[in-house]
This record gives C-alpha cells, structure tokens and sequence, in this order.
C-alpha cells in the first residue's frame, strides 16, 4: 500500500527561487495508535506560509531566556533530548530521494529521530529541521507527545563538536497536511532555530492517513 507522508523543501540551489511543493510516495505501513488496521503515515503537504492555520488554544507568553543571535559554526548534530515528553534518540542524516523528496527516519525504528542535511545544522543561524515519526511498526514514535510541548518548554541537541545547543519552545503549531506553511519552517531566519515535525491530529481510516501534521518552533537560547 502507497501512502504519502512527508513533502519537504527542495535541495539548496532553489532558496532564492519561489518554494514549490514536492510530493513524497512512500511505501510505508504503520499501525496508529487505537487503530485496529494498518495505517499509513500522513502527509505533510508544502505550501505558502500564509495557509498556515492558527494553532490551537488561548495565546501564550514567550519562553524564558534570551534568543542566541550568533550562531554556532556548522557541525552535525548527535542526539535530540527533549525532557518533558520523554524523548531521547540519536540522530540520523535525512537528504533526499531520487524523485528530489526529503528522506524520512526508517519507519521500522520508529523511535529514531533524524536531521535534514541540506538545512543548517542546529545551532546555526537559520532553522535546522528534525523529523521524527508519531509512532510506526505497531509501536509509539519517538515524537509521539510531540503535542504536548509548550513555550517556554528546553530541546538540547548535542554536537559532534562537542557542544551542546539549548532551544527553548516558542511554539507549537498543529496543521492541515494540505497547508503546510513552507515558508515559516524553511524560511531564512535571522537566528538560529529549530524545527521538530511528526505527524498528528484525526487518524483518517479511509485514506489510511492522520490528517495533519504537529510542528514544534524553537529558538536557540544557549550554546
């Protein structure tokens, strides 16, 4: 069964052209939670940031802790750790297909987290993006509580050089897979950010599909 779950931003030779949409076609099979059939993960669909639908929920004051405007120098990262949902995992490297999608953790290791590669690494200036799965292979995903941060809330991503970056929350959006707000996770920034992306809301038996994506905006607040 063919499900599509993750349309990204293209390579980075098109930063300075319009962002287009992409379509990922992966042969993916996952179970979701309280479902009795299999279940296919859902799609994260690109489009302009000014699709992108409110997040849920009264308004929230600004995390704690001032933003690091400078940036650290690009080195890959090793490890997420994100303390109140309990998620902790290595990092893989996440490029792209052949069909020029981005890549997606193996859905057979639901629990590993990976980094896209052709986006600034965290710590940066810029928004690095990780992705990890809801849950998959029958099992929750790492980001499975992904829904459950809030601003104010710490993500550390340990370095290879050594260094660890702190972010904290700013916040959490939940989003429509149909208008995915390319912009606002790719778009340069004038810091360095974070991106966290799973998949979320009504898991949709007739397409086999949860219907949207959960995205979690941080900032770096210390290095």
């Amino acid at each position: 069964m063919k499900s599509t779950w993750w349309r990204g931003r293209r390579a980075p030779l098109v930063l300075a052209a319009v962002l287009l949409a992409v379509l990922a076609t992966l042969a993916i099979v996952l179970s979701g939670p309280g479902e009795t059939g299999q279940a296919a993960p859902p799609q994260v669909t690109a489009q302009a940031a000014t699709s992108t639908t409110p997040p849920s929920g009264a308004p929230v004051p600004e995390p704690a802790g001032e933003a690091v405007a400078e940036g650290l120098p690009k080195v890959d990262p090793l490890s997420i750790d994100v303390p109140k949902i309990e998620a902790k995992s290595s990092l893989v490297p996440l490029g792209l297909n052949a069909d020029n999608t981005v890549e997606v953790p193996p859905i057979t290791r639901p629990m590993q987290a990976g980094w896209y590669v052709h986006g600034p690494t965290p710590g940066e200036v810029g928004p690095s993006v990780i992705l990890g799965h809801v849950d998959g292979n029958k099992q929750k995903g790492i980001f499975f509580r992904l829904k459950e941060l809030a601003p104010g809330d710490k993500v550390s991503i340990a370095r290879k050089d050594g260094k660890t970056a702190e972010f904290a929350v700013t916040k959490v959006e939940r989003v429509a897979k149909d208008k995915f707000p390319t912009d606002a996770v790719y778009g340069d920034t004038t810091e360095p950010e974070l991106r966290l992306i799973t998949c979320g809301g009504v898991f949709d038996k007739a397409s086999n599909n949860y219907l949207d994506n959960i995205i979690v905006f941080a900032r770096l607040i210390a290095r």
